[in-house]
């Protein structure tokens, strides 16, 4: 279970039981009976833009959010946030884009709001530190959870390649 590596062994072994009776699917499907609306890359970005004007008005802009089909391959990431300097002129531009993993699009709300905050708050922390973490459950009570099922989503598509949504 490479996706619960961080966990403490009892949190692991219970997820091993459940997946011993084959009901971590029916587990998440409890919690999260349905997808998202959210299918393209235009209300992707409209959804990040959303979140960041509540929580990050100050923060510099996101220039692009899409649904990216290769991060989970290339990068063993959920998400990615880059940052792209160019030189206009006299002056160094940074243009920030997110990238999302393909897999969340069919996904419900709530792990996508876990990603998207996740990449919303590199914007003001470059580091997965304590205060990038603070900013993360600001933006989101729920982030540490939500993250975790994200986690046991990943177990359960490892062990039984079935999407859930």
């Amino acid at each position: 279970m490479k996706y619960l590596s961080a966990y403490s062994e009892q949190t692991r072994q219970q997820v091993a039981a459940i997946l011993q009776q084959d009901r971590l699917g029916e587990v998440l499907l409890q919690r999260y009976p349905k997808a998202h609306g959210v299918r393209n890359d235009k209300a992707l970005y409209d959804y990040v833009q959303e979140l960041k004007s509540e929580f990050l008005r100050s923060a510099e802009p996101v220039n692009k959010v899409e649904f990216d089909s290769k991060i989970h391959v290339i990068n063993h990431a959920l998400g990615l946030h880059t940052t792209i300097s160019r030189v206009q002129g006299g002056k160094l531009k940074a243009k920030h884009e997110i990238k999302v993993a393909t897999m969340f699009r069919d996904a419900p709300l709530e792990f996508l709001r876990m990603i998207a905050v996740h990449e919303l708050a590199h914007l003001r922390e470059k580091q997965h530190d304590k205060a990038f973490y603070k900013l993360c459950t600001y933006m989101e009570p729920n982030y540490h959870q939500y993250e975790f099922d994200v986690r046991l989503y990943l177990t359960q598509l490892e062990y039984s390649g079935q999407k859930l949504w």
